[in-house]
């Protein structure tokens, strides 16, 4: 399957980020087109391409729009708005950071056609603070955006007017769930809310909002432009469209890899130069360390969000982490472990205490004190946390454990009768008895 590059199409140009490059490269061509259609027109057009929303649960975009109500213009109405969830921090993950650094007018143009189909006119980019160079960068292409007429009062002489902020977070894992991003927004903490309400119903500041993806914006304009079919003669019938893959870890040429959704990982090593020199794919990770690992024996099964959830897995956000034999995947977990009991709101019980004692546990594994009731312990605390918590962070804590234990309990058991990680962690190779060293 050929590669399609479409948002990073011109990536290489020496200044690719510059509101001159991408009006050379067909720039703000779809906002005139949208805006010379009605809203509800919009939103069809994108409902009809079947884009789904590249933030990790792969929701049609359109169908999510179509929720905001648009009956509601009259007297004492409430305000709709837009928010752009860029707060990218899934351990793996490092699509939406580039694509903002590299084109952050595709995103300001995709949010400006998604603010006009859901009849909005403020709009909120939620960026995660730490990436001070993108936050910059955004600021700059916002303002080129407004000098140029994109942005403000009568865009581009339509009568429509958006305003668009880009905010910068505080950093936290939690404010990447979108309740919680929405807390964070109004300036509570980041916490999940209870839904129902959702957002569409009652969202930022108690309105209609609609909280989509870098990725999912950005390919907007492209299928307002092109067409709808021509934005599925790529991809599935179910997954159709284009995507960036994010190749990282043992690989010759990691990096951003777009292709057609349902490409295989058999085929991105192709183009990525394989598995490092002397080493062979051990486990791998389909979108990030929240979803299910998968090992060589799933090379060839699509990308897609179908073919994903045929082998127990996810798509998520398309962050293609690649593991050699040479790593322990005891210790991997343990280390994603660390991170969710840290990231943890600590709001709902079965995360803040599930994810403390998942930690605990991996300790004494690696430190030679577990046992095998320490693994059964494992099982059933990660099997209690899936699906019981506010948000999607418990469920992503669970998973990586309980996949690494349905492929290699044989790895984990060595670690409680060899009294911890039997391999040397300086070796670059396998020792004699089951597992790896890094």
């Amino acid at each position: 399957m050929a590669l399609t590059p479409v948002l990073s199409r011109y990536w290489d140009h020496p200044q690719s980020w510059t509101l001159d490059t991408y009006r050379a490269f067909d720039g703000y061509q779809a906002l005139q087109k949208a805006l010379g259609m009605d809203p509800d027109d919009v939103i069809a057009t994108v409902k009809e391409s079947g884009l789904r929303g590249r933030g990790g649960a792969g929701f049609p975009t359109g169908v999510k729009w179509s929720f905001i109500p648009q009956d509601d213009s009259g007297a004492g109405a409430k305000p709709h708005y837009l928010v752009v969830n860029a707060d990218e921090s899934e351990p793996g993950t490092c699509k939406d950071v580039p694509l903002m650094m590299a084109t952050p007018h595709v995103l300001i143009e995709g949010a400006i056609i998604a603010a006009y189909a859901i009849r909005a006119h403020h709009a909120f980019i939620y960026l995660r603070g730490e990436v001070v160079p993108v936050l910059r960068r955004l600021q700059a292409a916002v303002t080129e955006a407004y000098d140029a007429g994109y942005l403000g009062a009568d865009i581009l002489g339509s009568g429509y007017h958006l305003d668009l902020v880009v905010h910068a977070g505080a950093g936290a894992y939690i404010c990447g769930e979108e309740t919680a991003l929405l807390d964070s927004l109004e300036g509570r903490r980041g916490q999940p809310r209870l839904r129902p309400p959702f957002p569409a119903e009652a969202g930022l500041y108690g309105c209609p909002t609609v909280v989509n993806n870098v990725e999912s914006l950005a390919s907007v304009p492209a299928v307002v432009l092109h067409g709808v079919d021509w934005f599925r003669s790529m991809g599935s019938e179910d997954s159709p469209g284009f995507s960036l893959y994010s190749l990282s870890g043992h690989v010759h040429r990691p990096g951003q890899y777009e292709a057609p959704l349902g490409i295989t990982l058999r085929e991105l090593l192709e183009y990525a130069g394989g598995v490092r020199a002397g080493h062979s794919l051990k486990f791998w990770t389909p979108g990030g360390s929240s979803t299910p690992l998968l090992t060589d024996e799933h090379l060839d099964v699509p990308l897609d969000y179908e073919g994903m959830a045929s082998v127990g897995s996810m798509l998520g956000t398309k962050a293609l982490q690649i593991f050699d034999e040479t790593t322990c995947v005891v210790r991997a977990v343990r280390r994603w472990t660390q991170f969710y009991a840290h990231e943890s709101c600590g709001k709902c019980t079965p995360c803040r205490e599930g994810t403390y004692w998942l930690a605990q546990i991996y300790e004494r594994l690696e430190a030679g004190t577990g046992t095998s009731e320490d693994l059964q312990k494992l099982a059933r605390i990660a099997d209690n946390l899936n699906g019981r918590s506010f948000c999607a962070l418990g469920d992503g804590a669970a998973s990586p454990i309980q996949s690494s234990l349905k492929f290699f309990p044989d790895e984990y058991h060595a670690h409680v009768s060899g009294g911890g990680c039997p391999f040397d962690p300086h070796a670059s190779t396998l020792t004699a008895t089951a597992g790896v060293g890094v």
